[in-house]
């Protein structure tokens, strides 16, 4: 292991999760912010994103180029709550369910925040929306979900950060599509 990459991606990792944790404190969900991502830090995902660092993208697309699928990844998602393949299950009544709130809010503050990440100076409010559009439909996800991650983007890219990611809007919206 080149100890340049491990402080590298250390430094990666940290700092998302602090713009995760920014983000969830302005949507009103401070104590997800906090939790965000813990397992990045695990042997299982941290060996790999080490291995596949490239810094400009993630690691697991790097891994799944390589080997066809990515350890970290298949760890990542089956701990935490806020990424929609934690929810898929195809032998449920319903294998695409709404996810809870907290982890909803969560998931699009952790979008936003790799966007910010990777994009850096080159970040603009659009940015996300528009990774967002071309992706949204590779996902099984439940369409309202879709809806709602959607109309948060939105907002974002006509309206900014601030002005979208407040507990009162965030609410809003998600009780708009998600019931």
């Amino acid at each position: 292991m080149e100890i340049k990459k491990v402080l590298k991606h250390l430094k990666l990792i940290t700092h998302h999760k602090w713009v995760v944790f920014k983000l969830c404190c302005k949507a009103g969900e401070p104590w997800r912010g906090f939790l965000h991502d813990f397992s990045k830090y695990s042997p299982t995902e941290f060996k790999e994103s080490i291995k596949y660092y490239v810094g400009t993208h993630s690691p697991i697309m790097e891994a799944r180029k390589d080997k066809g699928y990515s350890e970290a990844w298949l760890h990542h998602k089956g701990r935490n709550k806020h990424h929609v393949e934690y929810w898929v299950d195809d032998r449920a009544p319903n294998p695409t369910p709404i996810m809870p709130y907290k982890y909803a809010v969560e998931m699009v503050c952790d979008k936003i925040a790799a966007g910010i990440i990777y994009q850096g100076k080159n970040w603009t409010k659009e940015y996300e929306l528009e990774y967002w559009t071309k992706e949204k439909e590779k996902l099984e996800m439940n369409e309202k979900m879709k809806n709602f991650v959607t109309e948060v983007l939105e907002q974002v890219a006509k309206d900014g950060i601030d002005k979208t990611l407040n507990k009162k809007n965030i609410q809003c919206i998600y009780k708009r599509h998600c019931g």
